[in-house]
This record gives structure tokens, C-alpha cells and sequence, in this order.
């Protein structure tokens, strides 16, 4: 697979034919238990679905040969993913992870982890003078989300890679808004790849996951593996079945929501109540040089921040037809959400800031949605 480009890699990793019927389309196990010998040796590899699963085994199949892994567990959701590898970390570790992050993520570095006695440290990933000085003393694990969620920052991957493991640090990169489709961070030098698969890897607001991805099958893969396999947070069969099917779309899929979103970009980088379009494909962006060195295009996500502050922010994700007020990304249908208010009183997200997840609908249709929204 990995001669293939990963347009193909999508359409068949993990979907070869079934040996026992001939189906072309992958099988659905949703077995809780198979059977062993009497003294508990397994006759086709399996014991019980907490521990293994042939449709799970597919999906892991399709995700390491898309990230270019050694291996990948998956999990019952994204954030079952980053907390079972959180976990791994011995009591007193040290973790760097970026100003601008997935609400989920914060929480439980501010709020969980401590009480494990790991210490996380804030820093700006695109300032690497910062994240040289922090990487001074050592490091456990140095996390990246890039591009980031909502102000769509853009991280250097392959410097911080660089500097996280000079300083003794397992790398981490969040990929869940570029996918590999759009960027392969195991390539770049990272240790290990988390995907929420709810979102583009599943692609239709139907199915809940999460995954890791590492770039060797070694001790700390066996130790997050186990930890998987005794606290349960596994991902359902049917949820594997329906992620696997979401796959093999992936790539068309992402090549739409791309250039859905550089219409939608473009549009607003150009009307006079936009004070900023957080996209990095726009020449603009502060990080749009790392990402045209990283990335294979800018991805569906981009966040809006409107003049007039707050109130300017609601009046538009009121106006709008045809993107939906809802939480979540990486469906077909267009979605808008005021970040601010949906992740409470704690929230760093600016006021003015609306973020969007960029549909599979007609950019030009899109675009005219938000011209009568805008007024």
C-alpha cells in the first residue's frame, strides 16, 4: 500500500474481499465472544470483542496504512483516545500543549490530569523560540494540534518534532482537521497520531470514534494498548463498520470540503464585516508557508471573526440557511457554531469568532447563504 497515493489507499486499506464468501464489501462482526479450545487457546485469533475484533482489525488495517504506522488502536471516541494515552504517562510528567486546542483536550490537561500529578505547560506551537525555551528542561510528551481548533493555527511539525525529542519527548499530533489525506505527521517526525474519526473519517455525522496511530509498534503502543483492553473504551463493531465505509469516500470527500472552503474563504476574506478568516490556505494566514511545506491542501475547517464583536458574530449564524447551528465537523452538511458560548464560561475562543465546518454542498450555494446572511 505504501506505493499507492492516499486517494487509493483509502478505497482499499482494510477492504480486502472476504475469504470466506467472496464479498467485496468488508463483513460486520458484531460477535461479543469466539471460540477457544478447552484450555483457552484461540482457534482464529480472537477471545472477546474488548480485546479484538475482526471489523476493529480492518479499520486499524485502514488507519495505519494511511497515516504510514506501524499500528493504530481504535477507541469509542476521540477523546477515550486522548485520555487512554494521557494516562500512559508516569505521575510527575511533564506535557506541553498549544494555546489554541480542542476544548476536550484542555479540560483534561487543567482539570484531570493534575490530579494524576502531571504537570501541563501552555505555549504558542507556531512560536518556536517559545517552544525552544520551555523544551529546556525535560519533557515527557509534546502535543500538536495543527491545524488548530477554531483559530486554525499552524503548527511546524517537523521543527517541533525536532525539538520535543531533543528534549526526551514522545511527539504527538492531533490530525483530525487535516486528515492524511492532507497531512502526514508520522512522515514529519511525530511518535503518534490521535484522530477524532467522528468527524472526517466517519463524514456523515453518524458514527462516534477515535483513534492513535504510532509510528513504531513499541513499548509505549503494547502499554496504551493494554490500558485500552482493561478500562474498555473500545470502539463498537458497527461503529468500526460504519468508520470503514466512511473511508473509502475519504478522499473525494476531502477533495470537496477543500474547495468548498476556499470559495467560502475567499468570500469573506473580501467583505467589508469580516475583521479575519482563519484558513491556511489564504496567502494571509500567518502560517500559510508551514502549511503549504506540510499539507497537500488547506483542509474544510476555517473560523470567521466578525467586526461588531459578539453581537455581529450571533446575528450572522442566525441569518443562515443552509449551514446548521451544531457542535461537531467533518459531515456533508454545512455547519456553523459560535464556540465562545457553546464551551461556557471558560471558554479562550474570541467572542467574534464563528467556526465553521465546510460541507459537501455547492460552494457557489454556500457563498451565497453567507452574501444574505451578511446582508
Amino acid at each position: 500500500m505504501s506505493a499507492l497515493q492516499p486517494g487509493s489507499i483509502t478505497v482499499h486499506a482494510g477492504n480486502a474481499s472476504d475469504e470466506c464468501t467472496g464479498a467485496v464489501a468488508p463483513p460486520l462482526h458484531l460477535s461479543t465472544t469466539f471460540r477457544h479450545g478447552p484450555s483457552g487457546e484461540r482457534i482464529a485469533g480472537y477471545e472477546y470483542q474488548r480485546e479484538g475484533n475482526p471489523t476493529n482489525d480492518r479499520l486499524r488495517e485502514a488507519l495505519s496504512a494511511l497515516e504510514g504506522g506501524a499500528t493504530a488502536l481504535t477507541f469509542a471516541s476521540g477523546m477515550a483516545a486522548m485520555t487512554t494515552l494521557l494516562e500512559c504517562l508516569p505521575q510527575g510528567a511533564r506535557v506541553l500543549f498549544p494555546d489554541d486546542c480542542y476544548v476536550g483536550l484542555r479540560m483534561l490537561f487543567e482539570e484531570f490530569l493534575p490530579e494524576r500529578g502531571i504537570r501541563a505547560e501552555v505555549v504558542d506551537m507556531g512560536d518556536l523560540d517559545a517552544v525552544r525555551a520551555t523544551c529546556a528542561t525535560p519533557l515527557s510528551m509534546l502535543w500538536i494540534e495543527t491545524p488548530s481548533n477554531p483559530r486554525l493555527k499552524i503548527s511546524d511539525i517537523a521543527a517541533l518534532a525536532m525539538l520535543g525529542h531533543a528534549a526526551g519527548a514522545t511527539v504527538v499530533t492531533d490530525n483530525t482537521f487535516a486528515t492524511p489525506l492532507l497531512q502526514r505527521p508520522l512522515a514529519l517526525g511525530a511518535d503518534v497520531v490521535m484522530h477524532s474519526t467522528t468527524k472526517y473519517f466517519g463524514g456523515h455525522s453518524d458514527v462516534l470514534g477515535g483513534a492513535l496511530v504510532f509510528a513504531q509498534d513499541d513499548a509505549l503502543a503494547h502499554k496504551v494498548a493494554h490500558r485500552l483492553h482493561v478500562t474498555g473504551a473500545v470502539l463498537a463493531p458497527f461503529s468500526a463498520w460504519l468508520t470503514l465505509r466512511g473511508c473509502r469516500s475519504l478522499g473525494a470527500r476531502m477533495a470537496m470540503h477543500c474547495a468548498n472552503a476556499r470559495k467560502v474563504a475567499e468570500f469573506l476574506a473580501a467583505h467589508p464585516a469580516v475583521e479575519r478568516v482563519n484558513w491556511p490556505g489564504l496567502p494571509t494566514h500567518a502560517g500559510h508557508a508551514v502549511a503549504v511545506r506540510q499539507m497537500r491542501d488547506f483542509g474544510g475547517m476555517l473560523s470567521v471573526e466578525l467586526r461588531g464583536g459578539r453581537e455581529a458574530a450571533l446575528a450572522l449564524a442566525s441569518r443562515l440557511r443552509l449551514f446548521t447551528n451544531a457542535t461537531s465537523l467533518g459531515g456533508c452538511e454545512s455547519l456553523v457554531e459560535h464556540r465562545a458560548s457553546v464551551e461556557g464560561l471558560t471558554s479562550r475562543s474570541p467572542q467574534q469568532l464563528l467556526r465553521m465546518s465546510i460541507g459537501l454542498e455547492d460552494g457557489d450555494d454556500l457563498v451565497a447563504d453567507l452574501a444574505q446572511a451578511l446582508g
